[in-house]
C-alpha cells in the first residue's frame, strides 16, 4: 500500500496537448504534462546524465546546458537494440549498464535484458546469453556486474567475459538471494539488496527463506486486455508467497561473498527469527557494511556496522517508540567519511541528526514544530546541510540549509512545493516547483546565488490548457473535528452559484503517514467531476502525515477509528454549508481509501448517501504482515482492534448505496477482500453494485481501463446523488 496515492493518478500515459475542452480522458490519463526524465549527477560536480528518448545517454552541463553524447544506440558498436528503458553508471563513469524488454514481476520489480556499454571503446555487450536478469548492479570500478537469475546471484567479470555463480540454493517460492520477497518490495520499497564494497572485493546481500510463508493463489483468466491464450477455456493460477497478519514471514540473513576466494559468510547481526532487514549499504569503507534491523512490531530499529570479513557487527544507532518507527528515516541515512546523517521523530517531529561513525551524537541539526521531508546533502565548503521541509506549512515543501552554527536559512522563498536534485558538490541543483495553480516547472539554479541559470521545462503549453478557466481550481480550508484542526480542499463547479444546492463527493485516502491535501499540482478525476456539477472535497484526518508524530500515531492499534470520526465530521461540516444538499453526499477512496469508505458508510451516524470503494481492505487479517502489524500488531495481540476496525464486522450497520470495484489479479489487496464483503452483504440482505476487472492488479490500469472505470464511478454517483 506504500505510496498508493500515486496509483490513484494512474500509470501516466502521455498524449499531445490539444485545444479541446477538458475531458475525463484528460483528467485520468494526464494529457500533455512534461517532465525532464531521470537525472544522475556526475562525480565532476558540474554535470549530470540523462536518457533521451530511450536511445541516447547524455552528459549535460548544469550551468550551460552543453550536451555530450555518452551513448547512442544508432552508432554504438554491436548494438542491435533501438530503445532502452533505463540506465546506471559505474562509479568511475567508465561503463553504462542499460536495460530493455522490461517484464514486470510485481508492482515495482521487473526482469529485463541488460547490456553493458564501454564508453571508451563505444562497444555494447549483452550481459548474459539467457537474458531476463533482475537487479543487475555494477561494481564501483565498473569491471563486474552482479545480477540475479532464477533466484540465484551471479557475477559477470567484464574483463574476461566469464560468469561466476555466487549462490546455488535459489528456488522459486523457497529461497531468494538478493531480490526481496513480495512483502519487502511492497511495504519497505526494497527492490535490490545487492551491495558492492567500495574496494570491489566483497558483494553483500540479503537471503530470504520464504519456505514457511503461506502460499497465495490467484486465478488468471483469458481476459480482454492482453489476453492470456492458454487460459482461454480454463483459468490458470499465479502462486506466490504472501504473509498475512500474524502469519509466518521469511527468515532473513545477511551474507557476504569474497570475490577473490569465492566464499560465503553469514554476518553475525543479532537477529530474532521475526526481525526484518529493510536495508544494507556500505558506509564509505569496505569494513563498514551498514545493516538496518527492525523488530517485527516495528517499534525498535537498530543500525549495525558489520565487518564482512570478520562478520562482527557493532551497534551504531538504535531507537524505540511507543507506537511505530518510520523505517525510512534510518534506511535513508547518508554516510560520509567521518559521520552520517539520519532522520528521526524522537522529538515529536522529523528532524536531522548528525552522528559520528562510532555512533556518538554530534548534534541535532534541525529543530521545530515542522518536519524534514528529505535530506539532500552536505557542502563541506560552507559546512551546510541542505534539506526539504514543511517549515512554511504542512501543505507546502520548501528547501533550506543549516550551517555549522545551527542557523537555518531558506534556499527558496514562498509557498508551493519545491524539490531538488543537487550536483555532487552542491554547487547547482535542478529545481522542481509546482503549486495548486501551477504545473511543474524545472529550472537549473546556482545554489550560492539562488539565481536561475537556465530553464529546462515550464509546461507552458500544458499550463495554457489546464490552468485556463475551463478547469476548476482547488480552494484550501480548515475544519474542526473532535478538537483537532484538519486541512482540506474543495473543488467547486466553474459556474458555482452560492444560491444553489450541490451534491458533494468526499475524496480521501486516510492511510497512516499519507497526505492528499497539499499545495502542489494535481489534475485528476476530481477536477472533471466538478465540471459535472459536483463539489469535490478532500480532508486529511488524523493518522495522515506531516503534522507531527502525535497527530499521525494516534491511530495506533485501532486503524479506522479516528479516521472515520474525521471523515464523518468533514461530511457533516459540508452538509451545513448553505450551497450543499445535505442528502446528497458521497464518499470515494482507493485501497486504504476504499477501506475507509466502507468504515465511514457503516458508522451509525453516517451521512453518506453513496460510496465507491476501489480495491478495499475489508479486514486487516487479510492484509500483509509488515503493513498491518506496523499499525495494529498481530491479530492475536490485538483481537479487539482488528474486530473494531473490520468493515466485515460492521456490515449490519452499512447504509447508503455502495459500489465496490477491484481487480482479480490484485497481488496487494486480494480480491478475497471484496468477495468476502459481498458475501457478508448478501447474508445481511443488503444490496451493492460491484465491478471486477479480469487480470488487473491493484492499479487497475492498462489498455486505457481507467477511462471506463471512472465513467462507471461517475455514472454511479449520477444515479445516486442527482
Amino acid at each position: 500500500m506504500r505510496k498508493v496515492a500515486l496509483l490513484m493518478l494512474a500509470m501516466l500515459v502521455a498524449f499531445g496537448a490539444s485545444a479541446e475542452a477538458f475531458t475525463l480522458r484528460d483528467a485520468v490519463l494526464w494529457q500533455g504534462k512534461k517532465g525532464i526524465g531521470s537525472v544522475t549527477p556526475s562525480a565532476d560536480g558540474v554535470s549530470y546524465y540523462t536518457l533521451r528518448k530511450g536511445s541516447q545517454v547524455l552528459k549535460i552541463d548544469f550551468k550551460t546546458g552543453a550536451e555530450t553524447v555518452v551513448f547512442d544506440a544508432a552508432t554504438a558498436r554491436d548494438c542491435d537494440v533501438k530503445h532502452f528503458d533505463g540506465f546506471e553508471l559505474s562509479e568511475d563513469e567508465s561503463k553504462v549498464l542499460l536495460y530493455t524488454n522490461v517484464e514486470m514481476i510485481y508492482r515495482y520489480s521487473f526482469s529485463a535484458d541488460y547490456y553493458v556499454y564501454e564508453i571508451r571503446h563505444n562497444k555494447l555487450t549483452k550481459l548474459s546469453d539467457e537474458g531476463r536478469e533482475e537487479i543487475a548492479t555494477l561494481s564501483p570500478d565498473g569491471r563486474m556486474v552482479a545480477y540475479v537469475h532464477d533466484n540465484n546471484i551471479y557475477i559477470k567479470k567484464l574483463d574476461y567475459g566469464s560468469v561466476v555463480p555466487v549462490t546455488k540454493d535459489g528456488k522459486v517460492n523457497e529461497i531468494i538471494n538478493g531480490v526481496p520477497d513480495w512483502v519487502y518490495q511492497e511495504e519497505f520499497g526494497l527492490l535490490n539488496s545487492l551491495a558492492w564494497a567500495p574496494d570491489n572485493l566483497t558483494l553483500s546481500f540479503v537471503r530470504w527463506d520464504e519456505s514457511r510463508v503461506p502460499m497465495y493463489s490467484m486465478q488468471m483468466y483469458h481476459g480482454a486486455c492482453n489476453p492470456i491464450e492458454e487460459n482461454r477455456l480454463y483459468p490458470g493460477a499465479y502462486n506466490y508467497k504472501y504473509p498475512k497478519a500474524g502469519c509466518e514471514n521469511s527468515k532473513v540473513s545477511v551474507i557476504s561473498y569474497d570475490v577473490e576466494n569465492r566464499t560465503l559468510k553469514t554476518m553475525n547481526v543479532p537477529m530474532e527469527d521475526d526481525d526484518y532487514i529493510p536495508k544494507i549499504v556500505y558506509g564509505k569503507t569496505p569494513d563498514r557494511l551498514m545493516v538496518t534491523k527492525l523488530n517485527r512490531h516495528q517499534n525498535e530499529i537498530s543500525l549495525y556496522a558489520v565487518n564482512p570479513r570478520s562478520t562482527v557487527a557493532k551497534l551504531i544507532y538504535s531507537e524505540k517508540s511507543k507506537t511505530w518507527i518510520n523505517y525510512e528515516h534510518v534506511t535513508e541515512a547518508v554516510y560520509y567519511d567521518n559521520f552520517f546523517i539520519i532522520r528521526s521523530e524522537k522529538s515529536g517531529w522529523t528532524h536531522l541528526y548528525q552522528y559520528s561513525n562510532s555512533g556518538s551524537l554530534i548534534k541535532q541539526l534541525t529543530n521545530g514544530n515542522w518536519n524534514v521531508t528529505a535530506y539532500y546533502g552536505y557542502n563541506p565548503v560552507n559546512k551546510s546541510f541542505y534539506f526539504q521541509s514543511t517549515q512554511v506549512s504542512p501543505l507546502d515543501r520548501t528547501i533550506a540549509k543549516v550551517d555549522a552554527k545551527g542557523v537555518i536559512a531558506p534556499v527558496v522563498e514562498g509557498e508551493g512545493t519545491y524539490s531538488a536534485t543537487f550536483s555532487k558538490n552542491m554547487a547547482f541543483y535542478i529545481q522542481n516547483f509546482c503549486d495548486a495553480k501551477t504545473p511543474n516547472q524545472y529550472r537549473v539554479i546556482n545554489t550560492a546565488t539562488g539565481k536561475s541559470l537556465r530553464t529546462l521545462e515550464l509546461n507552458e503549453e500544458y499550463a495554457a490548457k489546464y490552468t485556463a478557466n475551463d478547469v476548476p481550481k482547488r480552494e484550501f480550508f480548515k475544519l474542526q473535528s473532535d478538537g483537532n484542526m484538519l486541512d482540506g480542499y474543495m473543488i467547486k463547479p466553474l459556474d458555482f452559484d452560492a444560491n444553489k444546492k450541490y451534491p458533494v463527493i468526499m475524496s480521501q485516502y486516510s492511510g497512516p503517514g499519507s497526505q492528499q491535501v497539499k499545495n502542489s499540482w494535481k489534475l485528476d478525476w476530481e477536477e472533471y467531476f466538478a465540471t459535472q456539477g459536483y463539489i469535490v472535497v478532500c480532508v486529511d484526518g488524523r493518522g495522515t502525515g506531516y503534522r507531527g508524530k502525535e497527530f499521525e500515531s494516534c491511530v495506533y492499534m485501532k486503524l479506522g477509528y479516528y479516521e472515520t470520526i474525521d471523515q464523518i465530521a468533514a461530511a457533516k461540516y459540508m452538509a451545513k454549508q448553505p450551497y450543499v444538499d445535505a442528502n446528497k453526499i458521497g464518499i470515494w477512496g482507493w485501497s486504504f481509501g476504499g477501506y475507509e469508505v466502507l468504515m465511514a458508510m457503516s458508522q451509525l451516524d453516517s451521512p453518506y448517501a453513496a460510496g465507491v470503494a476501489i480495491a478495499p481492505v475489508t479486514d486487516w487479517r487479510f492484509y500483509d504482515t509488515i503493513y498491518a502489524e506496523r499499525f495494529m500488531r498481530t491479530p492475536k495481540e490485538n483481537e479487539s482492534g482488528y474486530d473494531e476496525g473490520s468493515p466485515l464486522k460492521r456490515v449490519r450497520q452499512q447504509k447508503g448505496n455502495l459500489l465496490i470495484m477491484a481487480g482479480t489479479a490484485d497481488d496487494n489487496v486480494h480480491i478475497t477482500n471484496t468477495y468476502q464483503y459481498a458475501a457478508e452483504m448478501t447474508q445481511q440482505g443488503k444490496l451493492l453494485d460491484m465491478m471486477v476487472y479480469l487480470n488487473m492488479n491493484h492499479s487497475i490500469n492498462g489498455c486505457e481501463t481507467r477511462l471506463p472505470l471512472y465513467n462507471k464511478v461517475l455514472d454511479f454517483f449520477n444515479k445516486n446523488l442527482k
